[in-house]
């Protein structure tokens, strides 16, 4: 994942070319970098006093399955808005979904150990570059600046935030010495190409693409015709794999009479094969290579991988939580007193536990403090079984309370005005019986849509570092790229105060998590510390093991297909189903004010893994709903100023058009 890590193109670009100052009738439109679809600036609209919109219609009731980022996203702007009558369902004993941080072993509070996130961990701000993160138009600035959180530089494989990185490729033959050779690559201003005569051309092919390509989505992203330009990049790429693109001839230059081509990467099989495991920027994209294109695209050309973040939460510069909602507790129980896990607000956790703790200015209670006022308002360890749209226009959540105790369980429902599913569509598809929606209110290209994602595996590895590693190691890189079973190895720290660092020993994807499933947890731990011990002493510049730095015991795994409530990690697209895709994301504006069933959460966005698209599905989700309770939006807000998906493009662009407005 080394080469373009931090690939911060997006936002360097964005800082050179500021557009022009937003007129009163642009005000909602987004700027660069920034999603391309839609074209909206979401932070303007939730960031205004009193929110979205002032509810007309408080006793609706609505009912918001899952606790994760977007359900929480979901429920805390509805309250904001003045909803009084709303219940989260959450199946497990937690609030976060995948943004998982562990405090120490099976995530217990351990005294002197840092957080390890096991899922989510890179937060993009889409932040211009020389722009504070918190600064950028992204919903994720939003929340981290209203919940202060503290976030530092991520440290990825070869970027400036690392001291240096190794990369041990083909058994340390890539430098074509006679001895194993881990190339090492310092990067110290971020800017630097990494070593060798065979890594460079690879670097130059993807950096000659990408940049080309951004250059001209920075330039036109927000206009009028932006929506015409990202009309022809999809059409152009959208049944191509990522394995295709990176072969596919490269052209010199753009045309304006071609405006959504720009080529291929031209690379050689061989250099293929060097790219499978160094990837762009957020993980080794070896195990993406068969995806549609237009992901890679997505997250490398509009800020998904510029300037990441790392979460340390709500905290002090020692990593001492500041003072906030139940911190203090010693338990924390939901509305019908089952108890679930307390806020710490460390690591990313505290993102998920800031939107349900933390009072909104507006209202005057927490999100937690009005649900727990109504039996039904917070039900955690409360599995829904079925959703049936009654005759009466309303529809039942049959749900199982307390879920995991069967001799106390009780089978339960709720009719609801609206609900909103937040939850992995495997789950869905699976565990949840849909009754009474006919096609006018869920049509099957819906459900064949989410039933038929395809939900990827990821495996992580954390452990304890002792803080010599990083204090005074001067022979070991700092994190370290490989072709072998556990691809990515990470060291880092939050700060001076924790008795111990991180280190991530593995961190793999799809067919290379897989491979990894037949280990238990121990076997997996001691595997990846034997195989990064082989890979140093195989190397003749280091020729040390890391091992003796490494809190063996204290080691956590998390495989997330294993997860019960999760089955998967992130839902990606094959080539030839973008479009699918998309429909989903339509799904609230064009179903939901009939069927008074809302789709939100990454079962139904495009771009996988990451957390913005959450909270844009979540703010869509209330957008949509108080457009159909009449509620009155803030800010001259209406739904004229809201952009809708298309999920068929047969615009045809005019080369005089392009030349005519200035495209070029």
């Amino acid at each position: 994942m080394t080469i373009g890590s931090s690939f911060n193109c997006p936002a360097d670009i964005a800082q050179q070319n500021h557009r022009k100052k937003r007129t009163a009738n642009e005000k909602w439109r987004a700027s660069f970098p920034n999603p391309p679809d839609l074209c909206f600036d979401y932070r303007t609209l939730v960031e205004q006093d009193n929110g979205i919109a002032q509810t007309t219609d408080a006793s609706h009731r609505i009912c918001v399955i899952g606790a994760g980022i977007t359900g929480l996203t979901t429920a805390r702007e509805l309250h904001r808005c003045g909803f009084k009558n709303i219940t989260l369902i959450e199946k497990s004993t937690r609030v976060g979904g995948r943004h998982l941080t562990a405090l120490g072993n099976n995530n217990t509070a351990t005294v002197g150990r840092p957080p390890f996130e096991l899922g989510a961990m890179r937060m993009p701000f889409f932040n211009k570059t020389n722009e504070p993160p918190k600064e950028g138009r992204s919903l994720m600035a939003y929340y981290a600046s209203e919940f202060e959180l503290v976030h530092s530089d991520f440290p990825n494989p070869g970027s400036a935030a690392v001291q240096s990185t190794g990369i041990y490729l083909r058994e340390g033959c890539l430098a074509g010495k006679s001895d194993p050779t881990m190339l090492i690559w310092k990067n110290e201003d971020g800017k630097t190409a990494p070593p060798g005569d065979i890594l460079g051309p690879v670097f130059t092919k993807w950096k000659t693409f990408s940049e080309r390509m951004t250059l001209h989505i920075a330039q036109h992203y927000g206009s009028e015709y932006w929506e015409t330009m990202w009309a022809e990049i999809v059409k152009k790429y959208e049944a191509i794999s990522f394995r295709n693109l990176v072969k596919m001839p490269a052209i010199d230059h753009w045309l304006q009479s071609d405006p959504g081509n720009f080529g291929g990467m031209g690379m050689t099989a061989q250099e293929s094969a060097i790219f499978y495991s160094i990837g762009i920027g957020d993980g080794s994209w070896g195990a993406f290579y068969d995806v549609c294109s237009i992901y890679p695209i997505r997250t490398a050309m509009f800020g998904f991988s510029s300037h990441l973040q790392l979460i340390h939460g709500r905290v002090h510069p020692d990593g001492t939580p500041m003072p906030s909602p139940y911190l203090d507790v010693r338990e924390i129980s939901d509305s019908r007193g089952l108890r679930f896990s307390k806020p710490n607000y460390i690591g990313l956790a505290s993102l998920a536990e800031s939107l349900l703790f933390i009072k909104p200015r507006e209202t005057t209670e927490s999100l937690y403090e009005h649900l727990i006022k109504n039996p039904n308002g917070l039900l955690t360890n409360s599995a829904v079984t079925k959703i049936k749209k009654l005759k009466n226009g309303k529809t039942r959540v049959y749900y199982d309370w307390n879920s995991t105790h069967p001799h106390i369980a009780k089978q339960e429902f709720i009719d609801a005005d609206s609900v909103v599913m937040t939850l992995p569509s495997w789950l869905i598809e699976t565990q949840i019986l849909l009754e009474g929606f006919n096609q006018k209110m869920l049509p099957f290209e819906t459900t064949t849509a989410y039933k038929t994602a395809h939900w990827e595996s990821s495996c992580k590895v954390y452990a304890p570092l002792k803080k010599s590693f990083l204090n005074n190691n001067k022979n070991i890189p700092q994190a370290i790229v490989t072709d072998t079973f556990i691809h990515d190895a990470y060291t880092y720290r939050y700060n001076n105060s924790n008795t111990y660092d991180c280190i991530l020993l593995s961190y793999t994807w799809e067919d290379d998590a897989l491979k990894l499933s037949s280990f238990s947890n121990k076997e997996l731990v001691d595997k990846c510390i034997a195989e990064l011990d082989r890979i140093l002493l195989n190397s003749d510049n280091i020729r040390e093991r890391i091992s003796p730095y490494i809190g063996r015991e204290q080691a956590v795994v998390q495989r997330w297909m294993q997860d019960k409530n999760s089955l998967g990690c992130a839902k990606l697209y094959r080539p030839g189903t973008y479009y699918e895709a998309v429909g989903l994301m339509k799904y609230n504006r064009d179903f939901s004010f009939i069927s008074g069933l809302y789709l939100c959460g990454e079962s139904f966005s495009v771009d996988a893994g990451w957390t913005e698209p959450c909270f844009r599905g979540a703010v869509d989700t209330v957008i949509n709903i108080c457009n159909k309770t009449k509620a009155s939006f803030n800010g001259g807000f209406s739904m004229r100023d809201y952009p809708e998906y298309k999920t068929e493009y047969a615009v045809l662009v005019k080369e005089t058009d392009y030349k005519t407005n200035g495209i070029v």
